[in-house]
């Protein structure tokens, strides 16, 4: 039998699993990833275990509408997002990258270039995005309810706090609800960054999340962040987020 050659290897071992999925969870494990053939090394098989993958959107392009319109959706996921996809991946395979799991990748990102980090951010960040969102919005209850009241003293102070955390991240970035050992805090990261990276400064397990870079809201709102903010909480899936506090 012919013994694969390690860069075709990997190169189609990343092609193979850049594919869409439903109901991915926030962190993929390495079940995403190509089985490997009988005539690979552990090395390659190793090279190949970590593939992101990026989720279906579990809407049409304009069910968020009005407070996301129909061509800013379809832009954000299938430009924007693909790309991260597609980079990232191509940055395992460049880089030789042979962490298992998405948590294992984020977890050691110092240790890797910009260009892994980046857009290993821009395509876990995304997946989480459009899963925490959905048509129409009812205030959260249960056990969330009780988890925001208790650390914010009440929803409205939690949406101001998180609002005033999307609008102070200077540039490009991300506003965040955390749980942070049983803890629920609210904090921002630049740029594609997240809470699961080592590097940031603001950490904890991803409940809730709001894109502020320009792409997401600039063809409707233009520079009126201010308005994007207060229209994305009325598409806000709280089911999700409750079901993300463990």
């Amino acid at each position: 039998m012919k013994k694969t050659n390690r860069r075709e290897f990997v190169q189609t071992a990343v092609k193979a699993t850049v594919f869409t999925t439903i109901g991915a969870p926030a962190i993929l494990s390495a079940a995403c990833s190509a089985k490997p053939s009988e005539d690979t090394t552990d090395e390659e098989s190793a090279i190949a275990a970590l593939a992101f993958a990026q989720v279906k959107l579990p809407y049409d392009y304009a069910a968020l509408e009005p407070n996301i319109d129909a061509t800013t959706m379809d832009i954000h996921y299938n430009k924007h997002h693909t790309a991260y996809i597609k980079n990232v991946n191509d940055a395992i395979a460049e880089e030789n990258i042979t962490f298992a799991t998405e948590a294992e990748f984020f977890a050691n990102v110092s240790t890797l270039s910009a260009k892994a980090r980046n857009n290993g951010g821009g395509a876990f960040n995304h997946n989480f995005f459009w899963q925490v969102m959905k048509p129409g919005s009812e205030a959260p209850s249960g056990k969330l309810a009780d988890a925001i009241n208790g650390s914010f003293d009440s929803f409205e102070k939690f949406k101001e706090q998180f609002t005033h955390a999307a609008m102070t991240r200077f540039g490009s970035g991300w506003a965040w609800l955390v749980n942070d050992n049983g803890t629920l805090k609210i904090g921002s990261t630049p740029n594609q960054d997240n809470p699961l990276m080592d590097i940031s400064d603001f950490k904890g397990t991803p409940l809730l999340a709001l894109d502020v870079w320009e792409h997401a809201y600039y063809l409707k709102y233009q520079n009126k962040r201010n308005e994007y903010i207060a229209n994305w909480w009325n598409v806000v899936n709280w089911s999700e987020v409750a079901s993300r506090l463990v």
